[in-house]
């Protein structure tokens, strides 16, 4: 009803085609509000909702004071007065006759009845609602008003009283405006939207992909990293602080235990190692974006660049997908660190057994879109992490608040009619993680870190529907065929040994980045750790990097060698033509003219 004073859309920042919209207008956390004034020409990213909470009361309220608040010359034609009127001016109202009914709401000077009751009527016609305060009790008395919020009403012929309405409520007197005798909705032309030229990808259906929910997808993972690294985190232009140190700890524990495919997991090391030997208090996200993409192309280094959800697909596109994702690749981190405990020695994250959940908790609190989940997280966080005192129970805990906010969930509008919310590992799956005591069911903690650690071992991950490097670049050359390259499929119980592989690329694209970074962000600190760990790096880049351009050891030996050939045969050549030039000169000369 309010449609022709003030507009409400919605802009889906979970879709693909929408990230560079939401990346563009700065939308970091889920739901945002944002106020767009009208008649606005220049570019703006509108003003931010700063209400005491999300109630749909105090977000209604809030859109009344944006446009009463709005500047007069500008305010949409169609959006009636809000301020309240006189006494004076009502009383000049009565006993007279006019083409249409009048209705006055009487209220206290916080109440919002009133100009909601205006809002509601701006589309019908033969009627017009004006709000009063209570100020003048003299005057309420004479009309008979004794309480607020009340209405009284106008009629066309003169006559006037108070409405007689059960409940003093918004629903109510407009209700009972509408429906009075030539009251009716105006006839308004349909809302004109621009229309969406390219409507094939909208009308695209997504075939849905049979899984097995006893098996960890790949597919899910490596949608989670591209959602993650992609376009949750390039809400935030740059990386400082707090958020730097956290987005540098994720990424080194998923680089040490991501059980990936090697050109993940390529990508997971090289970014761990670009970050770690740059020195820098900031660092800007298109930096961090371009080695994702791999814009310095280094070889084998590759991570997909669509979602492709298989055991967190949802019935319909809005449900599951990221946070399902989010959940199991912590799941993993945790398990692979009870796993293999020794995997993050030399990492600076040793010999902590909350390091895992530690960071999750910091991830979620500076980057999670969910601000309402990013919450209630940490309150569980802050109520019992510090009683996790080995890897196994680190599992452990992850697994229980999971299904605390399963339960908290249950029966929520975001929750998958076809994927319920319920307690996991279900008994079809895990039957001895279910026991009953005395009537009552008990979860076996032992049977559920067993089967924890089973579900989400290695052994236990599905490749199947997840791209290949080789699909990519077909994509990208507008084939569409589904190529499947197994030879870019990783078991994690593998050995890393290739991370020496193009080292020299890998310090040139750091190199360059740097150099960038310094010329935007001035002289580099010293930065203790880092440039200590980082020392035998540097030295190699110093040895292989020269103005950006990256050299292998067989590219700077032939260097050498034909340096070596030239200066020779520039010698050689020198000499030649010096003793030439001595003889010519004795030939030729003569001792007197």
């Amino acid at each position: 009803d309010w449609e022709s004073a003030i507009r409400v859309g919605v802009l889906d920042c979970g879709e693909e085609e929408n990230y560079e919209t939401c990346k563009e207008y700065g939308i970091h956390y889920y739901p945002t509000f944002r106020y767009f004034k009208a008649f606005t020409k220049q570019f703006t990213t509108g003003e931010n909702y700063k209400g005491a909470d999300r109630e749909l009361q105090t977000v209604r309220q809030m859109m009344i004071d944006f446009l009463q608040n709005h500047s007069q010359e500008l305010r949409p034609p169609a959006c009636p007065p809000l301020d309240p009127v006189s006494s004076s001016d009502i009383t000049s109202l009565l006993d007279k006759t006019s083409h249409h009914y009048t209705a006055i709401v009487f209220e206290s000077n916080n109440s919002y009845v009133g100009r909601e009751v205006i809002l509601d009527l701006i589309q019908y016609e033969n009627i017009l609602v004006k709000r009063a305060l209570n100020f003048d009790k003299p005057f309420l008395e004479k009309l008979g008003i004794t309480s607020v919020p009340s209405c009284y009403l106008m009629h066309p012929n003169g006559s006037h009283g108070l409405i007689n309405i059960l409940k003093p409520l918004r629903s109510f007197f407009s209700s009972y405006l509408k429906s009075l005798p030539g009251v009716r909705k105006k006839l308004l032309l349909p809302l004109q939207l621009p229309v969406q030229e390219n409507k094939e990808e909208s009308t695209d259906i997504k075939v849905w992909k049979e899984f097995d929910k006893s098996k960890l997808y790949m597919a899910d993972l490596e949608s989670g990293l591209h959602y993650l690294l992609r376009v949750e985190l390039a809400t935030h232009k740059m990386l400082e602080g707090a958020e730097l140190k956290t987005f540098k700890d994720f990424v080194t524990i998923s680089a040490k235990l991501f059980p990936g495919r090697q050109p993940v997991v390529k990508l997971l090391e090289t970014l761990q190692e670009w970050l770690v030997s740059l020195p820098l208090d900031k660092i800007p996200y298109d930096a961090i974006l371009d080695l994702v993409n791999n814009k310095m192309r280094i070889s084998g280094i590759f991570l997909t660049k669509k979602v492709q959800w298989v055991g967190c697909q949802g019935s319909r596109p809005e449900l599951r997908g990221y946070t399902c994702s989010l959940w199991k690749l912590f799941h993993t981190l945790t398990v692979q660190a009870a796993l293999r405990p020794k995997a993050l020695i030399n990492a600076g994250l040793e010999d902590n057994p909350q390091i895992v959940l530690q960071i999750m908790r910091r991830y979620i609190h500076h980057f999670f879109g969910c601000k309402a989940c990013a919450q209630h997280f940490e309150e569980m966080a802050k109520e019992s992490m510090d009683s996790v005192k080995t890897l196994d129970k680190a599992v452990l805990w992850l697994w229980e608040k999971h299904n605390v906010v399963n339960n908290r969930l249950a029966g929520d509008l975001t929750e998958d009619p076809k994927f319920p919310k319920v307690q996991w590992p279900t008994p079809d799956i895990c039957p001895a993680c279910h026991e009953e005591i005395k009537g009552l069911h008990s979860w076996n903690e032992a049977q559920v870190l067993q089967f924890m650690k089973y579900h989400y071992n290695s052994e236990n991950i599905l490749y199947k529907y997840t791209e290949s490097q080789t699909d990519s670049s077909e994509t990208e050359q507008g084939n569409r065929r589904e190529v499947k390259d197994k030879n870019l499929l990783k078991k994690p119980s593998g050995n890393r040994e290739n991370k020496i592989q193009d080292k020299e690329s890998i310090l040139d694209s750091e190199s360059k980045v740097l150099d960038k970074l310094i010329a935007n962000h001035g002289p580099v600190k010293d930065s203790g750790k880092s440039a200590v760990g980082s020392a035998n790096l540097k030295e190699t880049k110093q040895a292989v990097s020269f103005l950006g351009i990256g050299f292998s050891n067989i590219d700077m030996s032939l260097c050498v060698i034909l340096y070596v050939a030239s200066s020779l045969f520039l010698m050689i050549m020198y000499f030649f033509f010096r003793m030439r030039s001595k003889r010519w000169r004795v030939k030729y000369y003569r001792s007197s003219v």
